[in-house]
């Protein structure tokens, strides 16, 4: 056993030896007052200094511990979302092309990119890594390092320059990118660059593609507990996409080429309110990995040729709903108020009587708790389906809409393009509410809520010059 441990045991067992003594004291003194009668008891005008200094002693102590016990608040300072350049905008026209002239892929594959391309709901807008611009992609790792550079670099100096935050005041770095994986990892590629702290406490997450950003958000949070009231953590999140590019003819791994964009987000977290947007209101995560088929609905593999990449299960949309459903379940309580918990409650308790299971279950007025909805533009299929299940108006998907028509699929990003989006349109109002729904490999479903406590008051942003053009009319086409 550890020196630490017996540290530990030591400390446990002193804290209940003197709590034990403490009481046994008491006990004793007010058992001796009360035999004693009321004369012995000692009157207020014979209390001495030191019981005086005792009580005010007690009271320090106890709200020393209260403070120390309770959960800090922890603020979103401000956020950066990349802004791709023009020159590596892709048509859904140049895809296509690109598609017919490449010689690894025969005709039903072709097609089958067609198809899926005219149902993506993204416009000729999107964007791709450089290595994706050519007929033949082959990402090495020089390239794949670029991209990641581009992105992350990007997103942290304009996040830099919108906080006017030093260097030496970021406690905290955590990086989440799922496929690509270098050595030094991209964590310490931005410690290189920007000469962070030496005592800098860093943290690099992979594997968990589209809800990685919320993921990274609740362990920052957790981070901020232990850390000196008012320190920074500086969470970076993208997907380098170049390295998964999948050269087959398998339908299920092609849609993750068709799908994914180039995109990244960097958000500042703080136990300071000062200069601080957002207010972190609850995390959720819910995970569904102990079930086969949702552990193995976004799987990366080979296929019967050797190629590598990601395979979508055609049961995508049913696994996400079943974790969705989940995370409303331990959400719920934590969020909605209770009218909505007591009508909740009553459906599921008629649905037990075996005449009433065929009453369709209530579904919670999340509209009322949430003045914005921020849902992963994975595709058309699970935008619709998140609207469907809670029962949104066109409205509250809109940020949604928009964002995977103009930037598509930018995996863990893709939430704060939202978000970008409806500061962009000048809807963020103070105190208002704000739900974030991210979806990911596993299978996950994990939420955060923010309260509004300053609405932004710049025009800049990766909406910055094309807000004008949006929102446009695509709904009906993609449902």
């Amino acid at each position: 056993m550890s020196s630490q441990s017996h540290l530990k045991r030591l400390t446990l067992l002193y804290n209940c030896t003197s709590n034990t003594l403490i009481l046994r004291t008491i006990t004793k003194k007010i058992a001796t007052w009360l035999a004693a009668g009321p004369d012995i008891v000692p009157q207020p005008t014979a209390i001495c200094p030191i019981h005086l200094f005792l009580v005010i002693v007690l009271l320090i102590i106890t709200f020393t511990m209260y403070l120390g016990l309770r959960s800090r608040t922890v603020y979103l300072v401000d956020y950066a979302c990349f802004r791709p350049n023009s020159n590596l905008r892709i048509t859904k026209a140049t895809f296509l092309e690109h598609a017919h002239l490449s010689c690894l892929l025969d005709d039903s594959t072709v097609n089958f990119i067609a198809t899926v391309v005219g149902r993506s709901g993204m416009s000729d807008e999107t964007c791709v890594p450089p290595v994706h611009h050519y007929i033949k992609p082959c990402c090495v790792l020089d390239e794949a390092r670029t991209e990641a550079e581009l992105v992350v670099f990007s997103v942290i100096d304009d996040l830099l320059a919108k906080t006017c935050i030093k260097h030496d005041a970021i406690d905290g770095l955590i990086t989440n990118c799922s496929a690509f994986c270098p050595i030094p990892s991209i964590a310490d590629m931005i410690v290189n660059k920007y000469k962070l702290r030496g005592d800098i406490r860093v943290m690099n997450l992979s594997g968990m593609a589209c809800s990685a950003s919320m993921i990274a958000v609740g362990l920052a949070s957790n981070m901020l507990q232990v850390m000196a009231q008012g320190s920074h953590v500086l969470v970076v999140s993208t997907e380098t996409i170049g390295p998964s590019y999948y050269s087959g003819n398998k339908p299920s791994m092609q849609l993750s080429n068709i799908l994914l964009r180039v995109g990244g987000v960097a958000k500042l977290l703080s136990t300071s309110r000062s200069k601080a947007r957002f207010r972190l209101v609850h995390f959720t995560r819910t995970i569904t990995a102990a079930n086969n088929s949702a552990y193995q609905c976004v799987y990366q593999e080979e296929d019967e040729k050797g190629n590598l990449g990601i395979a979508l299960s055609k049961d995508l949309t049913v696994v996400a709903g079943d974790a969705l459903k989940a995370n409303i379940m331990a959400t719920g309580p934590y969020v909605l108020p209770m009218s909505e918990l007591l009508m909740f409650s009553l459906f599921n308790m008629a649905r037990k009587v075996p005449r009433w299971r065929k009453i369709r279950p209530y579904i919670p007025n999340f509209c009322v708790v949430f003045e914005h909805f921020c849902i992963h533009a994975g595709g058309p299929a699970v935008v619709s389906s998140v609207q469907h299940g809670l029962n949104l108006s066109d409205q509250y998907v809109e940020p949604s809409w928009m964002t995977l028509h103009r930037f598509g699929n930018q995996l863990s990003a893709s939430v704060w393009y939202e978000l970008a989006y409806i500061d962009a349109k000048g809807q963020m109002k103070k105190y208002d509410r704000v739900w974030m729904i991210g979806f990911g490999a596993g299978y996950e479903c994990n939420t955060t809520s923010w309260v509004c406590i300053q609405p932004s008051s710049r025009a800049d942003g990766p909406w910055s010059n094309c807000i004008n053009h949006y929102p446009k009319d695509i709904y009906k086409k993609n449902k």
